[in-house]
């Protein structure tokens, strides 16, 4: 049964993530920083399905608890783990107004986090046949396509995760190990808000869709969830 780790599983995206390959027969490893508000995850132990799901508690920010979690899953080969979880901080400030105590708690969750994420279950993937890391980013990292200013905070950390994706590309490819940074597409979740375009089940079908059909040749690239390629 192919496995995939999935963090920040218990809403938003990464629930719908956890279901969608639960449903296609995946065994499921879904953290969760809560275990006691994950109530909707919770509930898809009891539902019948074709694949198999674990819950387990993570703060991916929590490098020990991390590192634990890696030792007590050591003989699971997995083969696709997907950096789900992220914060995107503030809103509604403006240039001279950010916040640095919030700066430095997005980059650790959405820089630092994916990082170590890798390093730890790096082992597993090499005993797994899909053999992909992946990381939920957003296109407004890119910088190309920035045109409109603000959002430092946010922007700054997608983009640096952006970077991270592609220096673990050049590290890992020779081992197997493809990267790929995804844009999830604008989603009606709690960050992306009632106005955004798609849900978040259209979300997660087209990124395992991406993930399904991910070529070596497309190892540390930027891909939407449509598959189109979002420029640096």
């Amino acid at each position: 049964m192919a496995c995939v780790l999935i963090t920040g599983a218990n809403r938003g995206i990464g629930f719908a993530l956890a279901k969608l390959y639960l449903d296609s027969g995946w065994h499921v490893l879904a953290t969760v920083r809560d275990i006691n508000s994950s109530e909707a995850l919770r509930d898809l132990t009891g539902v019948e399905a074709s694949g198999v799901l674990d819950i387990y508690p993570l703060d991916v920010t929590n490098y020990i608890q991390l590192d634990d979690l890696a030792k007590q899953l050591s003989a699971q080969a997995i083969d696709v783990v997907i950096n789900n979880a992220g914060l995107y901080g503030p809103k509604g400030y403006g240039f001279g107004q950010c916040d640095v105590e919030a700066w430095r708690r997005v980059m650790e969750v959405n820089v630092i986090a994916p990082a170590k994420l890798a390093e730890a279950f790096y082992p597993h993937l090499l005993r797994g046949h899909g053999k992909i890391f992946a990381a939920l980013s957003s296109r407004v990292g890119s910088h190309t396509e920035n045109t409109k200013g603000g959002g430092y905070i946010y922007r700054s950390s997608k983009a640096a995760l952006n970077s991270v994706v592609k220096s673990l590309s050049n590290d890992l490819l020779p081992q197997g190990i493809k990267t790929v940074a995804l844009h999830p597409g604008w989603v009606k979740t709690q960050m992306g808000g009632p106005n955004a375009l798609i849900t978040p089940q259209e979300s997660a079908s087209g990124l395992k869709r991406v993930l399904d059909n991910l070529q070596d040749k497309q190892s540390g690239s930027f891909l939407s969830f449509d598959g189109s390629v979002i420029p640096w």
